[in-house]
């Protein structure tokens, strides 16, 4: 029985295709010739005196349906910003999430720190799409990126400027993801296959990671307490959204998931 995972890999396949015919190849190659520089990424999230929060910008997934139904990216995107967010990552699948690309263009329009495509990046014409759009980094899943193809698209994005966040949730897939020599790896407690999310996923995989890497948690992350516990195992940034973006105030949520008063930007642990 094919699981999610599989649906959503058969469908991008499908929409990389229709892409290519409206814009080919060839003009986004061009386009990203023409582009500044991203910004950093890697910086954004390597900080020594915090947890750093790529705060997440979407509407729906396929486990909880829509998330917020009163979705405006852009302001989400400046609360975010507002309120401590390092970096910003926006989901871009239509079918499944209910993004697009557009949100992120205009989310790059407005903030100051880096954004990240969040998709299922399965071949190279994403990754120009991706930079045409705006984004800084881009996601790679290793489940999705079987043999050298995820060595390849992480070369490719770099060659591009992007940088990458590269995800597991499979300990099996790590000697492939720290083999590509990426210097940002993403711990996913959902499992993509089931979407059951524990947060201790993340900490049993933490102490297989070399520590020059900088991991990102991401998913199932709730509270400030959450971050702590990841911090002090030795995290260095979770990636939240559903949290966030289920909260009535999203701007008291991010506060309150840092650890900050709205008048004093130093967490608390």
């Amino acid at each position: 029985m094919a699981t999610i995972l599989d649906q959503i890999v058969e469908t991008k396949w499908r929409e990389i295709a229709a892409a290519r015919l409206a814009v080919p190849e060839s003009e986004l190659e061009q386009r990203v010739a023409a582009l500044a520089p991203a910004r950093d990424f890697v910086q954004a999230v390597r900080r020594s005196d915090q947890l750093a929060v790529i705060a997440e910008v979407k509407k729906a997934s396929p486990s909880a349906g829509v998330i917020r139904a009163d979705f405006d990216p852009v302001a989400i995107a400046q609360t975010y910003a507002q309120h401590g967010a390092a970096a910003i990552s926006v989901l871009t699948d239509p079918t499944f999430f209910k993004g697009h690309l557009r949100y992120l263009t205009a989310v790059k329009a407005v903030v100051d720190c880096p954004v990240l495509r969040k998709d299922f990046i399965l071949d190279r014409y994403q990754l120009l799409e991706a930079r045409v759009a705006g984004a800084d980094a881009v996601l790679l899943i290793a489940e999705c990126l079987p043999n050298n193809r995820l060595r390849t698209l992480y070369q490719q994005a770099t060659g591009l400027g992007l940088h990458t966040l590269i995800e597991l949730h499979d300990a099996d897939q790590l000697p492939r993801v720290l083999d590509t020599g990426c210097r940002v790896i993403g711990i996913n407690n959902r499992n993509l296959h089931t979407f059951v999310t524990r947060l201790d996923h993340t900490l049993e995989l933490l102490p297989q990671i070399p520590r020059d890497r900088i991991v990102v948690s991401e998913s199932g992350i709730r509270n400030h307490a959450d971050l702590v516990r990841l911090r002090h195992a030795g995290a260095q940034a979770v990636l939240v959204g559903e949290t966030l973006m289920r909260a009535p105030d999203i701007a008291a949520a991010l506060d309150e998931l840092r650890g900050v008063s709205p008048a004093d930007d130093h967490p608390r642990e």
